[in-house]
């Protein structure tokens, strides 16, 4: 008996040489594209995501501020804080006892926005 194959792959072997060439040219450096999935990924845990939105409407947040925005004890915040400054998406100063963070680039909070509003509606 033969299986049933499934139809949402080719049936036959070909491909459209001049659509895929086009396509590989259009494709982004790989460069690009690593720095793309990294934030990505940095987007991909709800707690992230909300401190990249406060960020992107604050100038920036201490790590207590976004311990108490988040609801979690201060080292959970800071250690999303610290993923998100090894990811090389957030900056961070320190004023005496105090640690800030902000966005290292306005862009990625105007990515946020962008995504969030089209979700929205």
């Amino acid at each position: 008996m033969t299986k049933p194959k499934p139809d949402d792959i080719c049936q036959v072997r070909c491909f459209n040489t001049d659509l895929v060439a086009q396509v590989c040219e259009e494709l982004p450096q790989d460069e690009i594209l690593e720095d793309a999935h990294i934030l990505f990924s940095a987007l991909a845990d709800k707690s992230r995501l909300k401190i990249l939105y406060a960020l992107s409407n604050a100038q920036e947040l201490c790590v207590c501020d976004v311990a108490s925005m988040l609801g979690v004890k201060v080292a959970a915040a800071s250690h999303h804080l610290r993923k998100l400054r090894d990811l090389k998406i957030l900056k961070y100063r320190n004023d005496g006892k105090l640690a800030y963070y902000s966005l290292k680039d306005q862009r990625i909070g105007d990515i946020i926005n962008c995504v969030l509003k089209q979700i929205a509606i």
